[in-house]
């Protein structure tokens, strides 16, 4: 997989805040398992700091997941599941109606997207 220009840190620190909040974690509990400052991690779910390869390794093992979790906006190729779970998180809380809608803005940006290729 190949790096885009940029990381997302802002992605990066909403994932890494939802994977805290799935084990049930507070940020302290996270930040003392991988001795670092509890302000460390809020920086870092607020994506107003980069974390060194080395403190996402440490967060991925405490947190179990892996560092693709993480980076995945970032990735140039990126695996279809993980956007397949940003639509559902997405519509997740929309009425069928608005889904319907949504569903129609969709198809007409598709169909605009490939016209200008």
């Amino acid at each position: 997989m190949i790096l885009k220009n940029e990381l997302d840190y802002t992605k990066l620190g909403e994932r890494l805040k939802e994977a805290r909040i799935k084990k049930h974690m507070t940020q302290e509990e996270l930040s003392e398992k991988i001795d670092s400052a509890t302000s460390s991690i809020s920086h870092l779910e607020n994506g107003t700091h980069s974390p060194s390869l080395k403190t996402l390794i440490k967060i991925c093992n405490v947190l179990e997941i892996g560092i693709d979790a993480l980076l995945c906006d970032s990735l140039s190729a990126i695996s279809s599941s993980y956007l397949d779970k940003d639509f559902e998180k997405l519509l997740s809380d929309c009425t069928v109606q608005e889904k319907k809608l949504l569903l129609r803005i969709l198809e007409v940006t598709k169909k605009t997207i490939r016209e200008q290729k």
